[in-house]
């Protein structure tokens, strides 16, 4: 039977999650003054917690199944906590940056361990409304994180935007606890160390290298050496994967079609909108001249955006079907992040506001969309593996895209000196802009019915039907 209560229960970890990543982009510049380190160099504590997700995200689904996912989803908020009090008490980058690494290490468990279990207990003809319900929660934290985290940052203190997460974390812990039972654990599959281990150094060395050579702050071999050692890990694992039963990430996976350009496709439309969270309240602070809490106040516009659809995604994905709505949904928040590189401080918040709700409520059509469109042609007993993969490449593609996104703005400020000016934040939205419609050209290409029986869309209405 299908209940929504326990998506919204289980998204407590999301809206965490969401308003941890929000607050922090809003605080950017005040807390590289504090620990002394330029506010550009901070998209390594942004990357840090990224590679944390991609390193953990593929041992979550067997933890859930070893210990139970209650279990898991518990110990992952205590570590997320933990590693919330460790940024508000960090004193330089290198703290700040391991801090948030152990952050990601904690929201690698809880957000697929959720998505999990909502994707094995829920219908496959009620799964785009379970996803949607479990990302409203969710979706409130990047509501109240901005104006929130402006509002701490500008007239109390930095340090208090990640202490906040302590009651918030408590109370999941007490609600997860009392409310929802110690789910079936399924036989956990034998365990792949050595692909866990050659992961690992693969996607921390990719991440890491890619941000190294975008930061001047750090030698250039250093970024050359890691991306090299990521590479060949990543060789090392294609090698063992073909040879070993059971891979941590089984890429045989990506035989299925539908899956197969999902990931993809959603991989650069992430590569592109990945670094609006770092780029845009940082424009608004370095070259419009705003506050934190202005900054904040007006990034804010996206997240409601991005709420309203969530409401509205289910019938707009019966009536339209996942390949016009996903085509619709990447080109217009395209647009949205070329506008991002059209404003200026003279322009008008009665223009700026209603264009970034837009871009938002777009970009969360796209999130509903591919979340529940991953297992489209998936079999239940691949579920696992499928959140392991498509969390992987959400991770590392929103990762590579604030690289992107930094490093452009790097590279545009070298050609001149001193600070970031507008026009380079101008040239930066263009070029992620440029790789996200990409996405757009690949969902153009999807069957027309492409994931029907999870809507009712179209020819798959019937199957509903009689599946209920």
């Amino acid at each position: 039977m299908y209940n929504r209560v326990v998506p919204m229960i289980l998204a407590v970890a999301l809206f965490m999650e969401n308003m941890d990543s929000t607050v922090i982009a809003t605080s950017l510049a005040a807390i590289a003054h504090d620990i002394g380190s330029e506010p550009i160099a901070l998209k390594l504590a942004l990357t840090a917690y990224l590679v944390a997700l991609a390193i953990f995200i593929p041992i979550s689904a067997w933890m859930a199944d070893r210990w139970g996912a209650r279990n898991v989803f518990r110990v992952a908020i205590v570590i997320f906590i933990t590693g919330s009090i460790a940024c508000a008490a960090s004193n330089s980058l290198f703290t700040f940056v391991l801090s948030r690494f152990l952050q990601g290490f904690g929201g690698a468990l809880m957000t697929p361990v959720a998505r999990l279990v909502v994707v094995r207990i829920t219908p496959r003809n009620h799964l785009v409304d379970a996803m949607a319900w479990l990302s409203i929660p969710g979706l409130i934290g990047p509501i109240v994180g901005p104006p929130v985290g402006g509002f701490i940052t500008t007239y109390l203190s930095w340090h208090w935007i990640f202490l906040i997460n302590v009651p918030i974390g408590i109370l999941g812990i007490v609600m997860v606890t009392w409310l929802l039972p110690d789910w079936h654990r399924n036989a956990p599959r034998r365990m792949d160390f050595p692909g866990f281990f050659f992961t690992g150094v693969a996607f921390a060395g990719w991440v890491f290298g890619i941000s190294v050579l975008t930061l001047p702050a750090l030698p250039l071999i250093y970024g050359y050496v890691t991306l090299i050692v990521g590479t060949i890990s990543a060789a090392i694992y294609l090698w063992w994967a073909r040879r070993t039963e059971f891979p941590i990430l089984d890429l045989k996976l990506f035989r299925f079609p539908l899956f197969r350009t999902t990931v993809v496709a959603g991989t650069f439309f992430r590569l592109g909108t990945g670094a609006m969270p770092f780029l845009f309240p940082l424009m608004l602070q370095l070259a419009f001249g705003l506050s934190p809490f202005q900054s904040g106040s007006i990034t804010f516009a996206t997240a409601v955006g991005s709420f309203g659809a969530k409401f509205v995604s289910e019938p707009i994905l019966r009536w339209l079907g996942f390949r016009v709505a996903l085509v619709i949904a990447t080109l217009v928040t395209v647009i949205g992040v070329i506008e991002m590189g059209l404003y200026t401080p003279q322009t008008p918040l009665a223009l700026m506001l209603p264009l970034l709700v837009i871009t938002g409520f777009f970009q969360s059509i796209f999130w509903t969309a591919t979340n529940a469109f991953t297992f489209a042609d998936i079999d239940d007993k691949d579920a696992g593996q499928a959140t392991a993969i498509s969390q992987v490449t959400i991770q590392l593609s929103l990762a590579f895209g604030v690289a992107l996104g930094g490093g452009t703005l790097e590279l545009v400020r070298r050609t001149h000196g001193g600070d970031p000016a507008l026009m380079d934040f101008h040239i930066a939205f263009y070029v992620i802009a440029a790789v996200a419609v990409v996405s757009t050209a690949m969902f153009f290409f999807l069957p027309k019915n492409a994931g029907a029986h999870l809507t009712g869309h179209g020819h798959g209405a019937a199957a509903v039907e009689a599946a209920e």
